[in-house]
């Protein structure tokens, strides 16, 4: 009995200590404290604008996770969200809105396969490959658009955002089945555990046969494809698509998965984490918005924040001894 005792108290300690159980519990916390200052915060209406907020910045930090977890970065995520929604308000004028979605989303995944195969196979920097990216995205979508927004948007398209299923918009509801997908692929496949092994040591991967280049490739084909699913739900809202969306988007996407606890050397860091740091990056600027803090503050206040996150995290690690 003793010995199952002390079982089950290492497994609760293990639990309890895991970054995501930390983070999750911040997050409580800020949601406390924000219920505190401001009485509208937890009212049905913001907690329904929390998640609809979530989504564009969640969809691009699954791909985010994917990039960092192999120990790679992607700092084109922004721009190429803005290319792409050039692609697909102008593919909307001539082909279906199922279609039009496509071409968009193939865009993106054609742009993460040519940053990726620079990375993996020419072993450029990802820092460098993907800020040249980020800086041609920009430029072709504004060469695209004219330097003017599309606003002949079919208003069909609001469809994947305000329909409502179960009570949730469908947009949310997407965002829930990714994180679900991504989870499993990462936790089940040999796939997702090569991304893992690539990130944690690239050779010993090699050495035990796992297919790397393809590994190392295929998350920033993710990335861009999820870049251009985001800008779409953006899109969708607005129906306008301006050649500026999606413009810093590649911080607050990496400042989600950091805060969700993914190493930025690789080979650690989890989806559910991941999820946790875009609702934590959500509510704090929800909250300042409701508070009537300046946005020239707001910057400050987020990463004061998270840098703050990130120490206590360090000083509990190595506490802990890890």
């Amino acid at each position: 009995m003793t010995t199952y005792t002390a079982i089950k108290s290492n497994g609760l300690a293990r639990i309890l200590g895991s970054l995501e159980v930390r983070m999750l519990g911040l997050a409580l916390v800020l949601g406390v404290i924000l219920s505190l200052l401001s009485p509208y915060f937890l009212t049905q209406n913001n907690l329904l604008n929390i998640l609809d907020q979530s989504v564009v910045i969640g969809i691009v930090a699954v791909g985010m996770t994917f990039v960092i977890l192999t120990g790679g970065i992607d700092l084109s995520v922004g721009s190429v969200a803005g290319l792409t929604g050039i692609v697909l308000g102008l593919a909307l004028q001539v082909m279906p809105i199922p279609l039009a979605i496509l071409a968009a989303a193939f865009t993106g995944g054609g742009i993460g396969l040519f940053s990726g195969v620079l990375i993996a196979v020419f072993g450029l920097a990802p820092f460098v490959v993907t800020l040249g990216v980020m800086a041609i995205a920009r430029s072709l979508a504004y060469i695209f658009s004219g330097q003017t927004a599309i606003s002949a948007i079919p208003y069909e398209l609001s469809n994947i955002v305000y329909t409502s299923i179960f009570g949730l918009p469908a947009n949310v509801l997407f965002l829930l089945a990714l994180y679900a997908l991504a989870w499993a692929y990462l936790t089940y496949t040999k796939g997702g555990r090569t991304i893992y092994a690539v990130g944690s040591n690239a050779e010993a991967a090699r050495a035990a046969g796992l297919n790397v280049l393809f590994y190392s490739i295929l998350p920033y084909v993710i990335s861009g494809a999820l870049a251009a699913v985001a800008i779409t739900f953006s899109i969708a809202q607005i129906l306008s698509a301006d050649p500026l969306a999606g413009n810093q988007m590649e911080l607050d996407a990496i400042a989600a998965v950091v805060i969700g606890g993914a190493s930025l050397y690789g080979g650690r860091g989890s989806i559910l984490g991941t999820l946790i740091g875009v609702i934590i990056m959500v509510m704090i600027r929800n909250g300042l918005n409701l508070m009537s803090v300046s946005p020239f503050w707001q910057g400050t206040a987020i990463g004061s924040i998270i840098i703050v996150a990130l120490l206590a995290d360090r000083l509990i690690n190595w506490r802990s001894g890890r």
